[in-house]
């Protein structure tokens, strides 16, 4: 599995739990399977922290998929998902 070595882009999201409405920031990631699958990862963690958890949950599992890692990734980070992109033409 590979996790590309940049941040696709950061954004700043308001956090609705805190009443002085802070901001915390959100990465984009895209992400390769052993099945060569593309797939957009958004996760609260930065990229050091989301190698790590990629190292352990490859230490553990002997092929590995997207949405397999991000259901792993999510007990570590609440709101790690998969984003899916459509093109779009006109």
């Amino acid at each position: 599995m590979t996790l590309t070595d940049e941040t696709i882009s950061e954004v700043s999201e308001q956090s609705l739990e805190k009443r002085n409405m802070s901001k915390k920031k959100i990465y984009y990631y895209r992400i390769f399977d052993d099945t060569e699958k593309l797939n957009y990862l958004k996760s609260s963690l930065p990229h050091q922290e989301v190698e790590h958890w990629l190292r352990e949950y490859e230490g553990t599992h002997q092929k590995y998929f997207n949405p397999e890692f991000i259901t792993y990734l999510h007990e570590h980070d609440p709101e790690a998902e998969i984003i899916e992109i459509s093109d779009i033409s006109y």
